[in-house]
């Protein structure tokens, strides 16, 4: 079966898998399927709809928006876009207009923290 749009590879979903919780040998609960809840979120974000567009194939939208603000919160999808940045070989992590969304009061920012864009290796 081919990779769906949206969705990772057999080889992407390898490189990935280590780095998130929920496996069987980490602590407390164990993720119910932490393929398809990813897939889920990258659906959401690759193609802009709304978390009440997600198709019922990955879960109930709810469900998958919890997981993924609770991950957000503990710092999984970071740590997992620094292990992709440290990976030198790696060619596929882009970030474009057409993945991320900025409001129009964002262009008036003035100050605030430096923010380090993920994707872009830091300098050696």
């Amino acid at each position: 079966m081919g990779v769906k749009r949206y969705e990772l590879s057999e080889v992407q979903w390898a490189k990935i898998a280590p780095l998130l919780p929920g496996k069987v040998s980490d602590p407390g609960r164990t993720g119910s399927d932490n393929r398809l809840f990813v897939n889920g979120c990258l659906w959401v974000l690759r193609s802009g709809a709304h978390w009440r567009d997600l198709p019922d194939r990955y879960g109930k939208w709810k469900t998958i928006h919890r997981r993924f603000s609770r991950w957000c919160h503990a710092g999984v999808w970071e740590r997992v876009f620094e292990a992709l940045i440290a990976d030198r070989d790696n060619r596929y992590l882009m970030l474009d207009s057409t993945i991320v969304r900025a409001y129009q009061q964002a262009a008036s920012g003035k100050g605030g923290p430096r923010i380090r864009r993920w994707g872009v290796p830091e300098v050696d």
